[in-house]
């Protein structure tokens, strides 16, 4: 195995070319600029997405501590009205 390693290895011609300076050029330039680019976008996209959600969220929980607090305040100022979640006699009784 090692006396083929060394006719493959002696038989591979030398580099035309300094593998210290070589570069991708312009096109490799532009394709790694335009994927950094899509990646931010993509992420500024992403911190809008989180957000929105987590506005959602506060909203709906403040939403929902007013009505809360509202419907105490109804309960406590008059006991015998009902929520309008909650049927009435009236339309508790079959007819």
């Amino acid at each position: 195995m090692i006396p083929l390693i060394t006719v493959v290895l002696a038989a591979t011609p030398e580099p035309e070319f300094d593998p210290n300076t070589v570069s991708p050029g312009v096109v490799g330039f532009i394709a790694i600029f335009l994927v950094g680019a899509a990646t931010l976008l993509l992420g500024i996209d992403l911190v809008r997405r989180i957000r929105r959600t987590t506005y959602r969220a506060e909203i709906t929980a403040r939403l929902a501590a007013e009505m809360a607090e509202r419907d105490a305040a109804t309960d406590a100022a008059d006991p015998t009205s009902t929520h309008p979640d909650q049927p009435t006699e009236r339309s508790a009784k079959p007819e």
